[in-house]
């Protein structure tokens, strides 16, 4: 038994030997090649440096948002009945499909950035689309030179997409991709809190900052559309009954004149000549009282509509100068001298390791 635990021990002793040998060796080898690997350190240097100067910058723009969220009808839900006599909704009764998280993922939708996409902003003094805008810093004409139909392709202010081809929603398609891979951010502060933060990180400091403003803008005006949609149909609906009511009313009031006029001075043993006058009395009174319950729906239904039309409430706006991400000279030479180092370790290695094996 003390036999076996003392070979053991010889055997730890010797193994630990050999790696400090190995390690020296190594270290030797290290020494012996310090001109390449300096070298190569130099090398690594002067590619950080030039990466540093070649590399173009990031500029990052921000917005954030809050979202008004009605998840009741609040003060209006006593006025429902009311307006529920007459077969209407007033609506609010909750955000439905965009509250939260959902709205997120509509500022991540192909049909929003698109329509951001094909808005127009001035630059420079000319008007053109924020797609044409993104064809234009990144230089894409110049690598479709080859393609005499991806470089003739335009997207003009104002253009109808329905009429667009099939090569230029492919490409509106390709672009969502690629910002929705490299650009776009969309998330939330915190978790506890409905503060959301849209990032739009480009090379082109106006790019960032319009793209944000405008893809938010868009999303607002849809959801806006969407989510009130119910409320304006309602008020429309309103409005109209409302009108049709009032001209019933005032051809009421006109018809009592009119069978005064015809029978100024009626016989009163006559009661029959009264009656045209009377009829058209009881439909001033029966006009009058559905006019006014008319009205007074129609203006619930214009608060209620009123309360969900400011859906986001901006906090923080992009301004410019916007935020630039930039690898400065000294850190890029540094990076580069390390990175150039570590290759030649590792080359130096692997080829001992190889020249071991086939001795």
């Amino acid at each position: 038994m003390e036999r076996s635990n003392i070979v053991e021990r010889s055997d730890d002793e010797l193994s630990l030997k050999d790696i400090i040998k190995k390690f020296n060796e190594w270290k030797g080898l290290l020494i012996s090649k310090w001109k390449l690997i300096l070298y190569c350190c130099i090398i690594g240097g002067a590619l950080g440096v030039t990466y540093a100067i070649v590399k173009k910058p990031v500029y990052t723009a921000q917005l954030s948002f809050a979202l008004e969220d009605s998840k009741s009808g609040g003060g209006l839900s006593p006025y429902a009945g009311i307006a529920s006599q007459f077969g209407l909704d007033l609506g609010g009764s909750g955000s439905g499909a965009f509250s939260g998280d959902n709205l997120m993922e509509l500022m991540k939708s192909r049909s929003n950035i698109e329509k951001a996409l094909l808005t127009s902003v001035k630059i420079n003094n000319n008007e053109e689309t924020l797609a044409e805008f993104y064809i234009d810093f990144n230089r894409f004409r110049d690598k479709w030179s080859g393609n005499t139909e991806l470089s003739k392709i335009h997207f003009l202010p104002g253009a109808d997409n329905s009429k667009f081809s099939l090569k230029q929603d492919s490409l509106l398609g390709e672009f969502c991709k690629a910002l929705l891979l490299n650009n776009l951010t969309v998330d939330k502060a915190d978790k506890k809190l409905s503060i959301i933060n849209v990032t739009v990180r480009s090379k082109n400091e106006l790019f960032s900052k319009y793209f944000t403003e405008v893809l938010v803008d868009k999303v607002s005006q849809f959801y806006i559309e969407t989510k009130t949609k119910k409320s304006v149909q309602n008020v429309s609906i309103l409005q109209h009954q409302t009108d049709s009511v009032k001209r019933e009313l005032n051809a009421a009031i006109n018809g009592v004149a009119s069978s005064a006029d015809v029978n100024p001075n009626a016989n009163p043993n006559r009661a029959i000549l009264r009656v045209p006058a009377q009829h058209r009395q009881v439909d001033v009174q029966i006009n009058t009282a559905i006019l006014t319950e008319f009205e007074k729906n129609l203006e619930i239904a214009k608060v209620s509509l009123r309360n969900e039309t400011p859906l986001i409430q901006i906090i923080d706006t992009p301004i410019l100068p916007l935020e630039k991400e930039k690898i400065g000279l000294f850190k890029a030479s540094v990076l580069g001298f390390l990175f150039g180092f570590l290759i030649a370790v590792i080359a130096l290695t692997i080829k001992e390791i190889i020249k071991g094996i086939i001795a």
